[in-house]
Formats: structure tokens, C-alpha cells, sequence
């Protein structure tokens, strides 16, 4: 690299930095935890969570390459938002099993998720909606809309994701749920579509190839419950910044939340 683009690159690197002085605080400590964790991990010989380490590390890179790559301007508020979530998730969540630690951690993070893909979404169509190239003039409630559907799509896209994991790779991502009642047509002895309400259940034994034995306390859901209160908690976490964007699009309020989270085109010269 040429020393004066080399300059321009490190002109460009410090600009950003003091433009964001606490979203690259947090980038910092972040990432230092994670590096001291690899080490960690790695001399404990658990590579399993060393690639998760390193999964995490390039995550974080991916909010810096967004802007980089297509010009854009990302609110400090939202890059903090996003470098949390993304340790919370994988560092926290799948390293420390928070997941399984703390009920509600695995909700909370697909209610941020639903609110954070709803700003993408939103921001994306909203770029569009104000570039005089596309002469587009969407009404409010269309940006709004178009940014609830852009969330509820990656949700679902993500548990497919799962879904397939667990049927492939065996994992559990979509955790199991234990309940005391089921409704299904598989208990009708006459073989009718009719559903056969059994509820007040017990145990659930189940008896493999291997003459292994295993006794449940309920009856085991395999995913289904999970992935429906993911799905649930993601709509309300779209519909909410859904709403909030649709009143900031009306009043163009610098102050408001949405605003915090929408994405821009860089100003350039």
C-alpha cells in the first residue's frame, strides 16, 4: 500500500474512532475478553469453544465491514447494541450457558434480535424511500410495515437454521419444553382426524435400541413450544420499533429512539 494511501486509510480508521469514541471502547473490552477466553479455552484444550471465540471475533468485524463496503453510516448507539448482543449470545449465552442458566436469556436475546433486524429493515427501505435516484414515496406505515416483515423474515430464517442443526448436526438448539398435557389425533384408536385431549400426564418413558431407558417427568416437546415463543417475542420486538419508526418517519425527530438505530448513507464531499 502506498504511503499516502496508507495515511488516508489511518486518517480515515482515527476519524471513525473519535466519532464513535464509545462504541469503540466497548469494541475493545469486548474483544479482550474474548482473546484472554480463546487462550483460556484453548489451554484447556476445549477447541469446541475456541471456535466459538473466533466465531465471535469476526462477528464483531462485521458492523465495521458493513459501513466500509456499501458506504453507510451506523449510529453509535446501534454498533454498541449489536457488539453486546453478539457476546451475549455466543460468549455468554453459549460459552457460559446462560441459556440454561437464566430462563428468560434465550427470549430476551430474540426479542433484541426482533427489534435490531426491524431497524436493518427499516433503515434499508427508509434509505430508499429518501434517494432522489429512485423517486420512491412510501407512505409511513409501508416503511414501517416493510420493516416488521424484514424482521419476521430473518426470524424465521434463523429458526430453520435451528430446526436444521438439531435434525443434522443434533444439536439442541430449539429447546426441549416439558408439559403435563398434549392434544393429538396419534391417541385416536379409531384412526379418525380427530384430535384426543390427554392431559394430567405423569412420566413419559422412552426405551432405545440400545436398551437404554429413560424416564421424563411430563411429556417432552421437541422444539415446537421454543420456537413459537422465539417466534413471538421477535414480532414483538419488530412491532415495537415498527411503531416507534412509523412516528419518526411522520415527524423526522432527530431525538427519537428510532433514530438511534437507523442506518444512513455517509455524507461525502
Amino acid at each position: 500500500m502506498p504511503k499516502r494511501k496508507k495515511r488516508q486509510f489511518f486518517k480515515e480508521i482515527t476519524k471513525e474512532i473519535k466519532k464513535h469514541k464509545k462504541a469503540f471502547v466497548v469494541y475493545v473490552v469486548l474483544r479482550f475478553l474474548i482473546l484472554v477466553t480463546l487462550v483460556l479455552q484453548l489451554i484447556r484444550g476445549n477447541y469446541e469453544h475456541a471456535f466459538f471465540c473466533i466465531l465471535t471475533l469476526i462477528l464483531l468485524l462485521v458492523p465495521g465491514f458493513i459501513e466500509n463496503k456499501f458506504n453507510i453510516e451506523m449510529p453509535e448507539t446501534l454498533e454498541i447494541v449489536i457488539f453486546l448482543f453478539i457476546f451475549a449470545a455466543e460468549i455468554l449465552g453459549e460459552m457460559q450457558n446462560f441459556f440454561n442458566i437464566f430462563k428468560h436469556w434465550d427470549t430476551i436475546l430474540h426479542t433484541i434480535n426482533g427489534f435490531l433486524c426491524a431497524a436493518i429493515g427499516f433503515s434499508l427501505i427508509d434509505i430508499l424511500n429518501r434517494t432522489e435516484k429512485f423517486h420512491l414515496n412510501l407512505s409511513p406505515f409501508f416503511v414501517a410495515f416493510v420493516g416488521f416483515c424484514f424482521s419476521m423474515t430473518i426470524g424465521v430464517l434463523w429458526e430453520f437454521f435451528e430446526y436444521g442443526s438439531d435434525v443434522y448436526l443434533h444439536t439442541d438448539m430449539q429447546k426441549d419444553t416439558i408439559v403435563d398435557e398434549i392434544s393429538s389425533v396419534s391417541f385416536n384408536e379409531k384412526n379418525e382426524n380427530v384430535a384426543i385431549y390427554v392431559k394430567d400426564i405423569e412420566n413419559t418413558n422412552i426405551t432405545t435400541s440400545n436398551e437404554k431407558f429413560y424416564v421424563i417427568d411430563g411429556y417432552l416437546d421437541i422444539g415446537l413450544i421454543d420456537t413459537m415463543e422465539d417466534l413471538g417475542v421477535n414480532f414483538i420486538g419488530a412491532l415495537v420499533y415498527s411503531i416507534i419508526g412509523y412516528f419518526y418517519v411522520k415527524d423526522r425527530d432527530k431525538n427519537s429512539i428510532a433514530s438511534k438505530f437507523l442506518l444512513k448513507y455517509k455524507e461525502t464531499k
